[in-house]
């Protein structure tokens, strides 16, 4: 058996990748490379340089490596760039995704894991909110995902393939061992955008939206550490292998941060001051979202090891210095097998 990773060359994915090869797992990893690294997955996994929506090619892929289980990052990611291209993250998100279930099905996988996304709720009337509270998104990334959603549960439906969705927060931090972080160039994360300025990457950083209905003016979010998340996967893939149904549950701690106390909070962990310039609201920007992830801890026994804000930045300002070193010289690139 071996478990497919979409998306495995990037943030998360690299970081599951890893998480697997120490398990014992057998990983094939599946990425395009456009905005991952082939340098952050393991050497230990299979690179397969391919788009998920080859299905010839991923089809072929998964019955020769016996391939049960999908666990699914691939995709786009970026709130505003969705708002403007949303016909771009229909096709990236949603129709390479149908793709991917569709290989999945053909080829016998009889798990599949999808990264989704709290943008699914917008602005949630209730916080923390629940996986049962009104699916009303509030960008075309949220409603690319949500649709994805939808697709699992009919394909469960009609053909039998057991799935967990899980909807992430705001996810941040890096390995604690300092071999993997987030490293692609003009991420927009919260934090790796604070750390980037806090380590001299950047010259300054903007605030988008200070006139938000929360106490400060900034939006609220519920920020929730690489490690934890990928932690919460493999237990849905161990839950799923064990005969478990579909699941659909939320990720995150449960506290929500303004955007000013993230930056408070790495300037102090940084220990030094940066500049911070304050512009009008981005479209697509929920004011305020924080999980209730009681369903995940209780079907899945997930226990966070690193709830704090203040680690999750620590993490990600180390992985900011290590970057910085590495990039100093030409990083060796492996070879994957290529699609082309």
């Amino acid at each position: 058996m071996a478990v497919m990773v979409t998306g495995g060359a990037g943030y998360i994915g690299s970081h599951m990748a890893w998480k697997l090869v120490e398990a014992g797992e057998s990983v094939v990893v599946v990425d395009r490379l456009s905005t991952g690294f082939d340098w952050a997955v393991p050497a230990e996994a299979e690179l397969i340089v391919a788009d998920i929506a080859d299905q010839d090619l991923i089809q072929a892929a998964m019955r020769e490596h016996a391939v049960d289980a999908v666990i699914h990052f691939a995709g786009s990611i970026i709130v505003s760039e969705s708002v403007a291209d949303p016909l771009a993250y229909y096709l990236n998100n949603t129709v390479a995704s149908r793709s991917l279930i569709e290989s999945a099905v053909r080829s016998g996988v009889s798990g599949f894991i999808f990264s989704s996304t709290a943008a699914v709720y917008g602005s949630p009337a209730e916080i923390p909110v629940r996986e049962g509270a009104a699916l009303l998104p509030e960008s075309p990334y949220g409603t690319s995902k949500l649709m994805t959603e939808m697709m699992l549960r009919d394909a469960a439906a009609a053909h039998g393939l057991r799935y967990a969705a899980l909807r992430y927060f705001n996810v941040a931090g890096a390995d604690p061992e300092g071999r993997i972080g987030q490293s692609t160039e003009g991420a927009t994360h919260l934090i790796k955008v604070a750390a980037e300025a806090a380590t001299g990457k950047r010259d300054h950083m903007t605030v988008f939206g200070t006139d938000y209905p929360t106490p400060d003016g900034t939006c609220i979010r519920d920020y929730i550490h690489v490690s934890d998340l990928v932690e919460a996967h493999y237990l849905a893939l161990q839950r799923l292998r064990a005969g478990g149904g579909n699941l659909v549950a939320n990720c995150g701690y449960g506290s929500g941060y303004s955007v000013l106390e993230v930056i408070d909070a790495v300037k102090r962990v940084a220990g030094r001051d940066f500049d911070v310039r304050l512009q009008d609201r981005r479209p697509g920007d929920a004011v305020a979202i924080v999980a209730n992830s009681d369903l995940a801890r209780r079907e899945l026994g997930w226990s966070p090891r690193y709830d704090d804000l203040e680690t999750i930045v620590a993490h990600a300002l180390r992985w900011e210095e290590i970057l910085r070193a590495r990039n100093t010289a030409t990083p060796l690139r492996r070879s994957g097998v290529s699609a082309a």
